[in-house]
């Protein structure tokens, strides 16, 4: 499982981190995040690239945990 923490990071850095990460293409890959339009564009991404999520709201902060 790759994790990447995007907190703090405004468009399009969070999209772009998380492609190198998918890159390798993971089974499973965990992003944090704190803003509600990265994760939006997070999610977009994941899905066109064939993995399922699962977004959670812990706090400020968001978890998307994604499987292939």
């Amino acid at each position: 499982m790759i994790k990447v923490d995007v907190r703090g990071m405004s468009c399009p850095q969070p999209v772009l981190i998380t492609k190198n990460a998918v890159n390798s293409n993971p089974k499973e890959v965990e992003i944090i995040a704190d803003d509600n339009t990265a994760v939006n564009n997070i999610s977009r991404f994941l899905k066109s690239s064939g993995y399922k999520y699962e977004v959670k709201e812990i706090k400020d902060d968001y978890i998307i945990n994604a499987k292939k």
